[in-house]
């Protein structure tokens, strides 16, 4: 009986280890030729001026590929991000991800008109 709990334990213990495998690896640069489009409301350095859109620059990458997936795959709605993220690949997702992510997420002064 404890041989079998060992190994179930052993088995589960390397399931988040092979879910990680399939996640492609994000490459910033890439990232940062895919994200053109994102830049107009997430701003070029990843920090919005608008209060109503958030800031991504150095937000996690794991983060930000989970919400664009949710997006992409109708988990999560907005009018302007699921026409964006509908024809993403993970590929596509995962250097977006990187790109934001490697940015310092340093902010700067909101403009006072908003």
């Amino acid at each position: 009986m404890k041989n079998y709990i060992g190994m179930a334990f052993l088995a589960l213990a390397t399931l988040p280890f092979g879910a990680a495998a399939t996640t492609p690896q994000g490459d910033p640069a890439a990232g940062a030729e895919k994200a053109q489009s994102c830049h107009a409301c997430h701003g070029s350095d990843g920090l919005s001026i608008n209060t109503m859109w958030p800031n991504l620059a150095g937000q996690k990458a794991g983060y930000l590929r989970k919400q664009m997936i949710d997006f992409r795959d109708g988990r999560r709605t907005d009018p302007v991000m699921v026409p964006l993220t509908t024809n993403l690949s993970d590929q596509d997702i995962a250097d977006i991800a990187a790109h934001f992510s490697a940015m310092s997420g340093v902010a700067r002064p909101v403009p006072k008109h908003y």
